[in-house]
């Protein structure tokens, strides 16, 4: 057996199983799960993201499913400062945002792997991989030796078997729900959020609608720290609820068709990066290679730039050497948004007086002061620095989103017709590896 082996059915391992089979390259991903399915709430795709799904053939079906987002706007409840106010837009570009469920992410990615040819094994848990001059191979929870492989990808995430990543853990995460769209003024069109210094969050993100279900809904989050978690267990609902009211009011209509705890997901966050995401014949990419909080809204979009590269890699050095080729053409955005990430956490999730204050009293001034407007849009499309190195600026007049990634895909349709998604593919069961934005 030759090939290229990946190891995860999320959001890179489908995105670089679909790239790699529209370029010709037989394909097998091995998933857990023994249905395929979507883990996690919703997510915002940044444009960089949605360029990656475009060369996958699942942007049109993803731009069908998820709600346009125009802006990221938060104000501090107890002053009503405006202390977050980031816009996509900016001369000559439709740069936008896309709030998405991750089921209806799933199934876009799906049937564009599907559609490419690649083979999909199921109920395949992955336990170990060893390098061997015919290739590596993978030995699955079953006993089952499975390969050799040209190349093999880890896109297990933050569980991952194969990777040897340890994150930091963080002290906040968050409660999140996936609720319809209620009746109310809220704007459908931006991320909106509301703080009490650093350690009270809540936010509200528009996420579409799913395949076969033409209901519009919301992902509504609430800042919480990990320790606090049985606490809030013991807390009756509706003590919970009124709380989240006085702090913000117009929550209550997302909150309504909550009645249970068990409604709710907690969501736990790390931050870490391996500094070497490759070894022969193995690259990791994703969560499995680096985690961090969804402060940026990059997760996701991280895993999507790391198939595109990867894909890149094959292309121009072969599937052999293109782990080290892939972790230098990632090296530097993903540092930078790293970086990035860990800087801003602390602004809006953490104990204490000094961050939130820095965040009200200096940074949002500042944010409205050319050309820091600028800098803003730019992390959150997620090009300040080119996402691929050695590729043009991500959006640019008259240009194409996926046409400045610097490789090319060849030119089928895309996937626009999907399947309702099975009561398996939406339910979320692992909070660990959820994040309502990233």
């Amino acid at each position: 057996m030759a090939g290229i082996g990946i190891v995860g059915a999320g959001i890179g391992g489908l995105a670089s199983a679909a790239l790699l089979a529209r370029a010709g390259h037989g394909v097998t991903v091995f998933d857990r799960f023994e249905a395929p399915r979507a883990v996690g709430s919703g997510l915002i795709i940044q444009p960089v993201g949605q360029a990656v799904l475009d060369l996958a053939g699942a942007g049109a079906a993803v731009r069908a499913l998820g709600a346009r987002i125009e802006r990221m706007v938060g104000h501090e409840v107890r002053h009503g400062r405006c202390v977050l106010d980031v816009r996509y837009a900016r001369r000559g570009s439709d740069s936008h945002g896309l709030g998405i469920h991750r089921a209806s992410l799933f199934a876009a990615l799906l049937a564009a792997v599907t559609a490419a040819g690649a083979q999909l094994r199921s109920g395949a848990g992955v336990l170990a991989s060893a390098d061997s001059p015919g290739g590596r191979t993978l030995t699955l929870a079953s006993g089952e030796v499975a390969g050799p492989f040209d190349l093999v990808l880890d896109a297990s995430g933050v569980h991952s078997p194969l990777s040897p990543l340890r994150g930091r853990g963080l002290a906040f995460g968050a409660l999140w729900a996936t609720v319809p769209w209620p009746a109310c003024d809220l704007p459908k069109d931006r991320l909106t959020q509301r703080y009490r210094r650093a350690d009270r969050m809540a936010g509200i993100l528009p996420l579409g609608t799913l395949p076969g279900d033409a209901t519009p809904l919301a992902a509504v989050f609430w800042s919480l720290r990990a320790a606090d978690l049985d606490r809030w267990h013991q807390t009756p609902l509706a003590a919970w609820k009124a709380e989240a009211m006085a702090f913000w009011p117009e929550i209550g209509a997302f909150l309504d068709p909550i009645r249970d705890p068990a409604d709710l997901s907690f969501a736990t966050y790390s931050h870490g990066t391996l500094r070497r995401p490759f070894a022969p014949r193995l690259a990791i990419l994703g969560d499995a290679a680096h985690r961090t909080s969804p402060q940026l809204g990059q997760g996701a979009n991280m895993a999507l730039l790391d198939a595109a590269a990867l894909a890149q890699a094959v292309a121009t050095h072969g599937p052999a050497d293109a782990p080290a080729e892939y972790a230098r053409l990632r090296r530097w955005h993903v540092r930078a948004y790293q970086a990035m990430s860990a800087a801003f956490t602390p602004q809006y999730q953490s104990d204490g007086w000094l961050h939130p204050t820095l965040r009200d009293r200096l940074f949002a001034p500042l944010s409205r002061v050319a050309p820091v407007p600028l800098l803003l849009n730019r992390i959150a499309c997620g090009d300040l620095i080119p996402p691929i190195r050695g590729a043009p600026r991500q959006v640019r007049t008259g240009r194409s989103a996926a046409a400045q990634l610097r490789f090319s895909q060849p030119q089928t349709s895309e996937i626009t017709t999907l399947p309702s998604p099975t009561a398996e593919a939406t339910r979320l069961t692992d909070p660990a590896r959820t994040s309502p934005t990233a």
